[in-house]
């Protein structure tokens, strides 16, 4: 065999272990789908991979298949799994450009309204649900405002409901805060007890935490702003515009949409649904 033959076949064994590993996933996926009811074939598969390669590693497994044989007889293995498909990265004020626009342009027309309802979809921890109710006690907003937290991972809505912070992070949110056009002293939202940080009941009580699915569960209520930052990045092209599709339905007439800096309308079925607010920041508003 010479050196051309031998390469070829090289890559045709490259080819064919990466095929072999696209199935074994998929199979991995159908089986949570079957066995457990969590659906998650649909998305991104480079997302996907890495975390089961996370998973394979710490459990020392050689195959996708062996990750699959070890769920589907041990449900504490679905549940870290679980964990690991769940992407809970947030803070306080993430992103502030988006809160100061969100401040600049939503807040005057959410003025008119007499009631107001939001929903935070995927809000992981709940620090930008937070966010959003201390930007809207500021504005004057709260008495007339509910929010409606939800995420797929009920294990970080019980810790969304706690209403505490890490100190460690409070130097970052107290800039992020700043950053996104806060008023008063940041300190001023919340109190420290044994090294604990403590948002103040009045913050809580604008929110109503939920465990909700954007990818298998149905629209729950009509609301006047929807929040859904950073997490259709982890979907495939075809969950987003089913995601998509549930959010538009779930907007009341004229209501605001606000995505994740590297999420766009455009490629998506719901593109000329919507009139740009702010395209830098991802903020549209319902036609």
């Amino acid at each position: 065999m010479n050196r051309r033959d031998e390469g070829n076949k090289l890559n045709e064994n490259v080819t064919t272990g990466c095929d072999l590993e696209r199935i074994e996933i998929q199979l991995l996926l159908e089986g949570i789908y079957r066995y457990y009811g969590f659906d998650f074939r649909n998305y991104s598969f480079s997302s996907i991979r890495r975390r089961i390669r996370y998973r394979m590693q710490i459990e020392k497994l050689n195959s996708v298949t062996s990750l699959l044989d070890r769920l589907l007889h041990d449900s504490t293995m679905m549940e870290k799994l679980f964990s690991d498909f769940s992407i809970n990265v947030t803070e306080m004020f993430r992103d502030p450009s988006f809160f100061k626009m969100f401040r600049q342009k939503v807040i005057p027309i959410l003025r008119m309204y007499p009631t107001v309802r939001i929903w935070h979809a995927g809000c992981s921890t709940g620090e930008e649900a937070y966010s959003m109710a201390i930007l809207l006690h500021e504005e004057g907003l709260a008495k007339r405002t509910q929010i409606y937290a939800t995420d797929m991972n009920e294990a970080v809505i019980d810790k969304a409901k706690a209403g505490t912070l890490p100190i460690n992070k409070m130097k970052l949110y107290t800039s992020n805060y700043v950053s996104a056009g806060g008023i008063r002293e940041f300190s001023e939202y919340y109190k420290v007890d044994n090294r604990v940080v403590h948002l103040h009941p009045y913050l809580t009580d604008m929110i109503t935490f939920a465990q909700h699915n954007l990818v298998t569960d149905s629209s729950f209520n009509e609301f006047h702003v929807i929040i859904c930052r950073n997490v259709l990045i982890y979907f495939d092209q075809e969950l987003q515009n089913r995601v998509h599709q549930l959010i538009y339905e779930s907007l009341a007439p004229s209501g605001f949409l606000g995505l994740g800096q590297k999420e766009k309308l455009c490629y998506t079925a719901v593109d000329r649904l919507y009139n740009v607010v702010n395209e830098s920041e991802r903020i549209y508003r319902k036609l």
